[in-house]
């Protein structure tokens, strides 16, 4: 696996000025603007191109400010661009600027302008004006390791805020569901057998709030029981009498009253949560599916084995549609955090997992190379292979993704689908060990 941290941008060369002298694949700027967002007003410091003086001034957080303020820059410098630098990649300021096809904007890291303001001011003082200022010195000295923000094509953007949204959800139903059944184990473990092993699903949701304690469940009717668990798509006839004989049968864990009452409210008022939660979650699903049909490059991403119905729209949001947005596979490795870092110092190596990344799209290509073990033979080989050599399960799972990024990157590039076919005969022509592995594995 390459391990350096490279980018077609990232060239150590800095330019004098670039106030005075712009790159040749940039416009000609008419002014240099700096805004240090904030909740109720922003702090923004102008320089116009070819001048010293920084013009500051503070900018109410209101539409009716932003768009005054947007105006008076278009007249003033007769609609000629103006380059914009900001904390957010995301959020209300972008999108107010987004439409204004005079102000091409730069979204920095927020710990960009921390580090700055670390080396300049090391008693940790901190305000508004001075971030806006070292952000503007990033902009006018440092912006060939910058790079201006072209927005996704609609569809892409709200799948990108959609399965962002969903998962947010979901990761709601992990921490009620881990609390859920925190709660049972303390006075009624034996719900978890009731209920079955999910205790987000909506029939446990339900089971839970009309029964939250055993007591209240023994004094129910098997045919009662019965007929709750028809109801909800529980048929097998076995496991309904293995749950009557259960209930039947059972014992409580304990016997204080103190422990139950609290613990079955805690209980009920879950389930009720869990039970609002699930149709979220579903609306968001069908959303997702539907606008994922309509993506340009559906084709590509429906192909991949194992991504189903939520990894499917997922890579699609986080490889986009903008081709020159990745010259290199490489690229999306070390954006995603994929790729390991090599950290080296005289006779010193060290590497190491990549810590600075999105975390969302560095998760979704771990669990897609963790779901292709399912439905891929060679990528199940190379686990295995990975595995006997010593690696740990996360390690080889990055490693697997890296391998898929690669893949996926051409199929991207190429505008095709994945054919694995033509992977192995890749691997056939090239003499890759993998595919001598994979003749000694059985199908």
């Amino acid at each position: 696996m390459n391990t350096h941290d490279t980018h077609p941008n990232s060239s150590p060369t800095l330019r004098p000025d670039p106030a005075e002298a712009p790159a040749a694949a940039e416009p000609a700027f008419a002014a240099f603007v700096a805004i240090d967002w904030a909740d109720k007003q922003h702090a923004v410091v102008l320089r116009v191109a070819g001048q010293n003086q920084n013009e500051r001034r503070l900018l109410p957080q209101t539409p009716e400010a932003l768009s005054e303020w947007i105006a008076q820059l278009r007249e003033r410098f007769g609609g000629r661009p103006v380059a914009v630098i900001l904390e957010q990649k995301r959020g209300a300021l972008l999108y107010a600027l987004q439409p204004h096809e005079h102000l091409v904007l730069y979204p920095v890291n927020p710990q960009m302008s921390a580090s700055f303001r670390q080396a300049f001011y090391c008693s940790g003082a901190k305000d508004d004006p001075t971030d806006a200022e070292l952000q503007l010195d990033i902009l006018l000295h440092h912006r060939d390791r910058l790079q201006a923000w072209h927005p996704e094509e609609p569809i892409t953007r709200q799948l990108t805020l959609l399965v962002e949204g969903r998962r947010r959800f979901v990761a709601d139903q992990v921490r009620l569901g881990n609390r859920q059944t925190q709660a049972l184990k303390t006075y009624f473990p034996q719900a978890l057998e009731l209920v079955g092993k999910d205790v987000t699903s909506p029939m446990a949701c339900a089971f839970l709030q009309k029964w939250p304690t055993l007591e209240a469940v023994q004094k129910v009717k098997p045919a009662t029981l019965r007929n709750f668990y028809y109801a909800h798509h529980c048929r097998s006839e076995n496991l309904i009498q293995e749950r009557l004989q259960l209930v039947a049968k059972a014992q409580p864990l304990t016997t204080d009253k103190a422990i139950i009452a609290a613990q079955s409210l805690l209980v009920q008022c879950n389930a009720r949560e869990l039970a609002g939660l699930n149709p979220l979650v579903a609306l968001y699903e069908k959303q997702i599916a539907q606008l994922f049909a309509q993506h340009a490059d559906f084709a590509i991403w429906d192909s991949f084995p194992g991504v189903g119905e939520a990894l499917g729209p997922r890579l699609a949001a986080a490889w986009g549609t903008q081709r020159e947005r990745f010259a290199q596979a490489l690229d999306m490795s070390c954006y995603s955090g994929i790729a390991p870092v090599k950290e080296q110092s005289g006779k010193g190596l060290w590497i190491h997992m990549r810590w600075a990344c999105p975390k969302f799209l560095r998760q979704t290509f771990h669990e897609m190379a963790k779901c292709s073990l399912n439905k891929s033979q060679w990528a199940r080989c190379y686990y295995h292979k990975q595995a006997r050599l010593g690696k740990g399960h996360h390690t080889i799972i990055r490693a697997l993704a890296f391998k898929w990024q690669r893949i996926m990157w051409r199929c991207w590039f190429d505008h095709v689908p994945y054919d694995n076919d033509k992977y192995l005969q890749s691997l056939q022509r090239t003499g890759s060990h993998l595919h001598a592995a994979l003749q000694l594995t059985p199908t």
